[in-house]
């Protein structure tokens, strides 16, 4: 079995990425010895947006989010999240 490459240092995400866009990881992991990790308290970063909505649509939506007993901005989480995995799927 060859020798596994060194990583190099990356100075950024966009370098790193880049890099594993044109390197095989195969190359530089043993990937028989890779153990699963979790990281249960790990929050995905968020971006605030401006989003411009009809008021009788966000009216709407507020009704929506009151049934299930959720703030409105997390409904509309759910739904893009939701339809983003079903376009997935279907594409």
């Amino acid at each position: 079995m060859s020798k596994q490459k060194q990583i190099p240092k990356f100075k950024t995400e966009a370098e790193e990425r880049a890099f594993w866009e044109k390197n095989d990881s195969n190359d530089f992991l043993n990937w028989k010895e890779a153990k699963l990790a979790a990281f249960p308290n790990l929050k995905p970063s968020t971006k605030t947006i401006s989003l411009r909505l009809p008021e009788g649509l966000l009216d709407r939506i507020k009704i929506e989010a009151n049934k299930r007993d959720m703030p409105y901005q997390s409904l509309i989480k759910v739904w893009l999240s939701e339809d983003v995995k079903e376009s997935q799927k279907l594409g």
